[in-house]
Order: structure tokens, then sequence, then C-alpha cells
């Protein structure tokens, strides 16, 4: 029966790997539930209807993955294109969330229609398998930089960029501390060394003052003040277009990304690279997308975060089910949930970062028209905070080395096509 709904193998997992791994992926990706209330309230958007509309996209889009895609990966809104929903469509160009939030269920539709016409999956094969392993590394050096980051580790400086901070106390020296306790666990092979490490992490918070508790219980709000605000006037306005594409390619290519280096990881894959059951993730993410718009809720997606969960021994859907049940539960122990800092999720999203480097070593460095782009598709996800940016530009890279070369038997059609797509892009978006 569990293989039947959620393509559970025993041969590959165990249900306690698979709930662990759920657990673990939701406390690493939770951070959504504390950080869209307070930036959609710029918005004058209500926390409190925000919060539940964050909590039920992600509910559903887990369900879709777990039932319909099978595979072991979380969905919620996703950073960085709520952070374009606020501050560049609404705040930045002047439009309504209710016009954003109508961008979003386009983006939805348009996403369902190209993944049952299969375009979604023939961009992810016109990706060369060079570019689809260094995607993999990319995201583990992005996530690792995430989790530095938020801990207070790494902070912004005008001069560098970054820099070091403070790591004699606070944030910093407690993400440290968790480092080396997930650390050792893993290297004494300890079950659920990921979950383990977040909570004795928090624990040891408290008494450090990083750790603040919230309280327990809390009944979620309504979503009504935000449900079904669309603007419908604008859908063919050249103003929608241009959001909706805009839209579309950040998240097509973080959730290409996403699926490509976690399903890596999972040994996900066939003899050719080819992800199983991509389709049905894709459609998964689609849906959530859609329904989220619905709900009030910025692009859902699929979590990197979720090769925390991966790294547990999470393999099939029961995996995004149990991250169903634990969005299901912080709907209604939201201030227990939000107790967590960010300090705690840190090491682990550090220590997946380094076990998602491991495909790396498959690259061919010798071979310089692979290397580079892949080199390119590495660097620029976490310098350009973004893991779209880091295939688009590995992609160009890769047609641009190969054509210079003379190899244009290795550049399919479809690989041009593409190239011409992602500058055109960064050149008129």
């Amino acid at each position: 029966m569990l293989n039947k709904l959620f393509g559970f193998d025993p041969t590959q997992t165990t249900i306690r790997k698979e709930i662990v791994a759920g657990i673990t992926t939701f406390l690493t990706m939770s951070y959504i539930l504390a950080v869209n209330p307070s930036m959609f309230s710029e918005l004058d958007m209500p926390g409190g209807a925000v919060f539940t509309s964050t909590a039920l996209a992600a509910i559903i889009g887990c369900l879709a993955m777990a039932f319909y895609g099978k595979l072991p990966f979380g969905l919620a809104p996703g950073m960085g294109l709520n952070a374009f929903f606020v501050y560049s469509v609404c705040l930045g160009m002047g439009y309504t969330w209710q016009f954003a939030l109508t961008a979003i269920l386009l983006e939805g539709f348009v996403f369902i229609l190209l993944t049952v016409t299969n375009v979604r999956e023939a961009i992810l094969n016109a990706i060369p398998l060079s570019l689809r392993n260094a995607i993999g590394a990319g995201i583990g050096l992005f996530i690792a930089f995430i989790g530095l980051e938020s801990a207070g580790v790494v902070v912004a400086n005008d001069s560098t960029l970054v820099t070091l901070g403070d790591i004699t106390g606070g944030s910093a020296l407690l993400a440290l501390i968790g480092l080396v306790i997930t650390g050792f666990m893993f290297m004494r092979n300890t079950p659920g060394a990921i979950l383990i490490g977040i909570l004795v992490t928090m624990l040891i918070g408290i008494p450090m003052g990083v750790t603040e508790f919230k309280g327990v219980v809390s009944h979620p709000e309504s979503i009504a003040p935000i449900f079904c605000q669309f603007e419908l006037d604008k859908i063919f306005t050249l103003d929608m277009v241009v959001v909706v594409f805009t839209f579309l390619f950040i998240d097509m290519f973080d959730t290409v990304g996403t699926l490509v280096g976690v399903c890596t990881k999972a040994n996900l894959v066939d003899d050719k690279g080819n992800i199983k059951r991509i389709k049905q993730a894709f459609m998964a993410d689609a849906i959530a997308t859609t329904a989220g718009a619905m709900l009030g809720a910025s692009t859902t997606t699929t979590y990197v975060e979720s090769a925390a969960g991966v790294a547990q021994g999470g393999r099939s859907g029961l995996t995004a089910l149990a991250v169903a049940g634990c969005f299901a539960v912080a709907m209604f122990f939201s201030p227990l949930f939000l107790s967590i800092p960010a300090a705690a999720t840190a090491p682990a999203l550090i220590i997946v970062g380094l076990l998602m480097l491991e495909p790396v070593v498959k690259i061919p460095f010798d071979d310089f028209t692979e290397s580079i782009p892949a080199f390119v598709c590495i660097i620029m996800m976490p310098m350009t905070y973004s893991i779209s940016n880091g295939i688009l530009l590995g992609m160009i890279a890769y047609v641009l080395m190969n054509v210079v070369s003379g190899n244009y038997k290795k550049i399919t059609p479809a690989m041009y096509i593409l190239a011409v797509l992602f500058m055109l892009k960064f050149v008129l978006f």
C-alpha cells in the first residue's frame, strides 16, 4: 500500500527514516512561516492571514508531491520569489498585491500547460550531464551560504561584500557549537543526526539567550481578507505579461535546479542521469503554485532544504507527507515552532551543503568545454544568491565555449534556443 501511495521501497529506506526525514526537512524550511508574515506586512497584508495561507499552500504542495510526485520534497511559498513579489513587483513597480497574486495564478496555469505538453521536461533534458552535476554542487554551496548568513557567521560588508561576523557570542557562536555537535553525530553515524542536532542546538540556545520561547498554542487566523483577491481586468496587459514571464523564469529554474541537485544526491536518477517521475514532480509544483495564489500566498515551489531530509534517508513521498503533517501541526502550534532560531537550523544547512558537493567529482575537469561552464554554474549560485541565475549562466557558457571550440555537434537545437532565451532574459528583464 505504501509503495502504491508514495513510491515507498522498503529495500531503500524505512518508515522511521521517512518520518524523521520529513520532520528534518520541515524544521529547515519552517522559517518561511515567520518570514512571509513579516515581509508581506509591508504591503498591509494581514500577518495572521499570510501565516495561515503560507502553511496551507505548503500543505497542498507537499500532499501533491507525496501522492502524485511520490518524491521526498517539501514545498512552500519560496524565498526569493516572495522578495520579488514584495520589493520588485509591488514596492518597486508600484503594483498592488492583488495584481501580483493574479500574476502568480497565471504562472501556475502556464506551468500546468507546460508540464502537460512536456515542455518543462524537455528543458530539463536539454541541460548537459556536466551541468546537472554542477547544479548539485552549486546548490550545496548556496544552502551552506544561506545557513552561514542566517546565523550571522557571515555578514554584509561595504568593502568586501561579505565578511566574518562576531563568532564569539550570540547566534554565530551557537551555530558553530551546533555544527560541531551535528558533525560529531554524523561521524558516529547517529540515526537522525540532523534532526537531533537542530533540537539540541535550540536547547543550548536557551541559556545563551538566542532561543526565545514564544509560547505553545495559537489558533490559525482566517485567510478571508486575501483569499482569491485577483485583478482579472489586468490579465491582458503588457505589464502582466512581463511580471508573469519573470515569475516563470525564476520559479522554473529554481525548481529544475532543486530537483536535479537533490534527486542526484538521493540516487533518484537512471543511468543516463534522468530524474524519475520528473513530470509528476513538475505537476505537483504547478498545482501548488496555482492553489497557493488562490489562498493568497506567493509562488509555491520545491525547497532546496529538502536535501536535509534526503540526507536523513528520505526517498519517497512519505517524507513529503510528513512535511505536510508538520505544517498542519504548526498552524496550531505556531509560537512553539517559531521559537526555533535560525542558528539551530544553520548547522543542518551547512552539513547538507557539504553532502551536496559529492556530484562535483563526476565533472570532467580536464575538458574545459565542460568544466568551465560547470564552474560558472557552481560559483554563480551562491554569488548571485540564485539557483536560476547559476543554471542560466552555466548554460550560456556551455553553448558559447563549445561553439568557439568548434564542437557544434555537442550542441542540440534545444540548447541553442535556451541559450538565446536566457541571454534575452538578462537583456530585457
